[in-house]
C-alpha cells in the first residue's frame, strides 16, 4: 500500500470522529485545549486499535464481526446522538453541568461507535500485503489531529450557534449510525 493510499485511508477513517468532536466542542462551554487533546487522544487511540483488532481477526472472525458491527455502531451512535439532542434542549446552566458529568462515558461510547468501520477495514487489510502497524498508526494520528482540531473548531461554532450546532452534531451521529446499519442490511 502506497503512502498516499495510507494517507487517504487514514483521513477517510477519521472523518466521523472529526464530526463527533465538532459536536462535542459545540456542546462544551469554552473547552480547554487539554480537553481537546484528551478528546483527540481517546479518538486516536481507539481508532488505531480497532483496525488492529479487525486485522487480527482476519478470516476466522470476519463473518462474526460483520454480522454485528453495524448493530453496535447503530446503537452506540444513536444513544450518543440522542443524548446530544436532549442535551441541546436544556438550559445553559444544566448543559454545562451535564457535559462535564458524563463526558468520559460519552467520549468513549462515541469513539467506539465511530471506529467500528475501522475494524471492518482492518479485516479487509488482513487479505492485503500491508504493514498493519503503519496503517493503524496513520489512522490513529490522523484521528488525533482531526478530533483535537474539531473540538476546538466546535467551540468556535458553539459560541455563535451553540444549541443548533449540537443538534446538528447529534443528528449527524444518528444519521451515521443509521447509514451504517442500512448499508449493511441492504448489502446482506
Amino acid at each position: 500500500m502506497s503512502p498516499a493510499s495510507i494517507a487517504v485511508l487514514a483521513v477517510g477513517m477519521s472523518v466521523d470522529a472529526l464530526l463527533a468532536s465538532i459536536g462535542r466542542g459545540a456542546a462544551s462551554s469554552r473547552p480547554r485545549f487539554t480537553q481537546a487533546l484528551r478528546t483527540g487522544a481517546v479518538f486516536g487511540i481507539v481508532e488505531a486499535i480497532t483496525p488492529l483488532i479487525g486485522w487480527a481477526a482476519g478470516f476466522a472472525a470476519s463473518q462474526y464481526v460483520a454480522a454485528v458491527d453495524h448493530w453496535i455502531a447503530f446503537v452506540l451512535l444513536g444513544i450518543v446522538g440522542g443524548r446530544m439532542l436532549l442535551h441541546s434542549m436544556k438550559p445553559a446552566a444544566e448543559r454545562n453541568d451535564a457535559a462535564q458529568g458524563n463526558s468520559l462515558w460519552a467520549l468513549m461510547a462515541t469513539a467506539i461507535g465511530t471506529s467500528i468501520d475501522a475494524m471492518a477495514v482492518g479485516v479487509s487489510l488482513a487479505f492485503l500485503d500491508v504493514n498493519i502497524f503503519v496503517v493503524a498508526l496513520a489512522i490513529g494520528f490522523a484521528t488525533f489531529v482531526m478530533s483535537t482540531g474539531g473540538m476546538m473548531a466546535g467551540n468556535l461554532v458553539g459560541a455563535k450557534f451553540g444549541r443548533w450546532a449540537e443538534r446538528i452534531g447529534g443528528l449527524a451521529l444518528i444519521g451515521l449510525g443509521t447509514s451504517i446499519l442500512c448499508s449493511h442490511l441492504m448489502a446482506g
